[in-house]
């Protein structure tokens, strides 16, 4: 079986080989990953709604499984994803009267979130995806209609990059 060539191995001098993964492939799939992979991104578990479900609560554990993973095994990590129009819970959104929130008060919670998250993995997460699916799917629109676009207007994708690079100048994003 020595004689078998890894998958990033092969490939070493060209680019990394990653997978989308939840914390569960950790168990089932540990030496597949070790073995061929020398990326991972947080397939879910790093986006907003998951790992920030209330205003003051953070759920970190599935996303810190998988950084102890990376760090035991040299495995390059992406962050996977800050800001994104799906799977950010509505109280992101959401004033104290119900209605939307204000401009200011989203952008706090969005630097708020981002500031939270990013630093806990700089010595695990080398690259994030800022900004997710910000483009529209038909073609025709450029940007995304999104709460993120509608409430701050279209500098919400600069005030992330801004935010995340504050969080981690030496990340890639």
């Amino acid at each position: 079986m020595s004689d078998i060539k890894t998958l990033c191995g092969a490939y070493r001098n060209r680019f990394p080989i990653g997978a989308a993964i939840a914390p569960g492939h950790l168990q089932s799939h540990a030496e597949l990953l070790k073995t061929h992979f020398n990326s991972i991104t947080a397939e879910n578990c790093m986006k907003f709604g998951l790992i920030h479900p209330a205003p003051d609560l953070y759920s970190l554990d599935d996303a810190d499984k998988l950084a102890d993973y990376v760090r035991a095994n040299g495995i390059k990590m992406r962050g996977h994803t800050l800001v994104w129009h799906q799977q950010t819970s509505d109280w992101v959104f959401e004033g104290k009267d119900g209605g939307p929130v204000s401009r200011e008060a989203l952008l706090q919670r969005m630097r708020e979130h981002i500031n939270t998250v990013v630093p806990r993995y700089l010595d695990a997460v080398y690259c994030w995806d800022v900004v997710n699916e910000a483009i529209e799917d038909d073609g025709n629109t450029l940007l995304r209609r999104t709460k993120w676009l509608d409430i701050i207007g279209e500098d919400y994708l600069l005030k992330a990059f801004e935010y995340a690079h504050e969080a981690d100048p030496n990340a890639l994003l």
